[in-house]
């Protein structure tokens, strides 16, 4: 049975329990990080195609990270929103070194 989160408050440490190999988090930094580049790019060049790029970039460093390092199915899955937000949540609380890269 799928445990049920009420708020992103109770999901939040569940995403973080997920994200304990230290490869799988790296690859999420650069998955997000090269998300930034590449939007980046895509505002100075107005080559609105590549905004399509974006899912595959940042979810495939993810998933790469989840199912050859973690081990473990993503978050995405069961809660795509919840787990959007508490990746770029867990990006930022790593470059503000409030939990470990």
């Amino acid at each position: 049975m799928i445990k049920r989160f009420n708020s992103f408050a109770e999901f939040y440490p569940f995403y973080l329990s997920q994200h304990q190999n230290n490869i799988c988090r790296a690859l999420h930094y650069i998955g997000s990080s090269l998300v930034i580049f590449m939007l980046a790019i895509v505002l100075y060049s107005g080559q609105w195609l590549l905004l399509l790029s974006l899912p595959v970039i940042g979810y495939g460093f993810a998933w790469l990270g989840h199912f050859v390092f973690e081990k473990n199915r993503p978050a995405t899955f069961e809660y795509p929103l919840y787990s959007l937000l508490a990746d770029w949540v867990m990006y930022f609380a790593a470059i503000r070194r409030k939990i470990k890269m």
